[in-house]
């Protein structure tokens, strides 16, 4: 869905700034957490003989810079990239790999890229660029060369990594990317911290629901790192978007049952305990923690109105329109 609310705070993707912090989290299982908030984290996994990547950034510029920085963490050959999703943010680095490198993501993601243009999903990152001109610099995007629907497991050498697709979520296409043996999962945009609302681009928050409950019985995991945000504990994390997204679903269709409006339920459906900035950087000023605490809003306000919009439209083919 690509409707947004007159409010609607795009978050500050630009790669201007951007540092890349490497987080070990087991051997050779590396987090690299964006230095700024909301920008785009990636992620390491190393293997005997090779070495996966996760995600490849807004431009191919932050895919070379990320292969700069993967360079000073381990010798072995990065012969696997791994999409997340198939949003610009993540994947337009794409191209800033070579051909020795296969890319792999869920079937679904690559249907999403191969449907929509370059030129379309450009224009969507463009407000989330903030004057930053780099996406000029994307011309090409570089597609899945190997695709799967629900599993696919590759050996690194002496590491295993299994990716997953649970179902619909912020996209169609998520997939998540987990590392059995060190308990970790990156999970892209389908997963966040606590206290921090996903994005309901699918707009379906009852779907999305099942497939974290699929998450939750298909592996075990530890520490999320998510697309963007703080590194997560699986829990609270996962139980927290469980209650998040009945909240949602089940407050906005009590008031679309009412014949309310799309501007009240924006009203009246409350976030709950939202994540103030202070709790996961400590040393944040009062201007960051208030842009924080704009897109937090945002967020949840979005997902209001998609939520609305789904349940206008599960109604309208019910009654056969």
């Amino acid at each position: 869905m690509s409707e947004r609310q007159e409010d609607f705070v795009p978050p500050n993707l630009s790669p201007r700034g951007l540092e890349l912090r490497p987080e070990e989290l087991a051997d050779g299982v590396y987090a690299l957490m964006a230095n700024r908030i909301p920008k785009d984290n990636n992620g390491l996994i190393v293997g005997d003989r090779a070495a996966m990547v996760i995600d490849s950034g807004i431009t191919p510029g932050v895919g070379r810079y990320l292969q700069e920085v993967v360079a000073e963490l381990t010798d072995k050959p990065v012969r696997y990239l791994a999409n997340t999703t198939f949003h610009g943010d993540h994947t337009f680095g794409n191209s800033a790999f070579g051909d020795d490198v296969t890319l792999v993501s869920s079937r679904l993601n690559k249907a999403s890229m191969a449907s929509i243009s370059l030129e379309h999903e450009k224009e969507l990152r463009l407000s989330s660029m903030y004057g930053d001109d780099g996406l000029d610099d994307v011309v090409t995007w570089r597609e899945p060369d190997l695709v799967f629907d629900r599993f696919c497991e590759i050996d690194l050498g002496g590491r295993v990594v299994h990716l997953w697709h649970f179902g619909p979520g912020n996209g169609s296409g998520d997939t998540v990317v987990h590392v059995p043996d060190a308990k970790v999962a990156w999970v892209g945009n389908f997963l966040r911290h606590h206290g921090i609302p996903p994005m309901l681009l699918a707009g379906d928050p009852v779907g999305y629901g099942r497939s974290i409950q699929s998450l939750k019985a298909a592996i075990r995991v530890d520490t999320l790192v998510p697309g963007h945000g703080p590194l997560a504990a699986a829990e609270p994390g996962i139980s927290w978007h469980l209650h998040y997204l009945q909240h949602v679903a089940s407050s906005v269709a009590r008031l679309c049952d009412a014949g309310a409006s799309v501007e009240k339920a924006l009203d009246e459906v409350a976030l709950d305990d939202p994540l103030p900035l202070s709790d996961v950087v400590p040393g944040a000023g009062p201007e960051e923690a208030d842009r924080f605490a704009a897109l937090v809003r945002s967020n949840h306000r979005l997902n209001v109105l998609l939520t609305y919009r789904w349940l206008a439209g599960t109604s309208a083919i019910g009654q056969g329109g």
